[in-house]
């Protein structure tokens, strides 16, 4: 969990140093193409890390309750694939807004 929140700690600080240049509206005290590619590609990069690890541990935590109580398997199946659904939702939020501070 530590692990975890590590890294949305990191993707969340690079977010927001991302944004504070991004906004800028003078042009010389905007982000470059290097550091925007930088920015957005850490963004992106770390939000899909960051599912990864999610949907995995959602996954292994569904097959440790069917492992325990096989008669469950149909609705612990169920709730899981809404949990990884709710995830992949979120990170594909995250992932285009990354790749529009690229192009913005």
């Amino acid at each position: 969990m530590k692990r975890l929140l590590s890294i949305a700690t990191v993707a969340a600080i690079a977010a927001l140093g991302m944004s504070d240049q991004a906004l800028a509206q003078d042009a010389a005290s905007s982000m470059t193409g290097l550091g925007k590619g930088i920015g957005g590609g850490l963004a992106a990069g770390l939000a899909v890390i960051g599912a990864g690890l999610g949907i995995g541990r959602i996954g292994g935590s569904a097959v440790e309750s069917i492992a325990r109580q096989p008669e469950m398997s149909g609705p612990i199946g169920t709730n899981m694939i809404i949990a990884a659904a709710l995830v992949e939702g979120a990170t594909l939020f995250a992932v285009v807004v990354g790749l529009l501070g690229i192009l913005g």
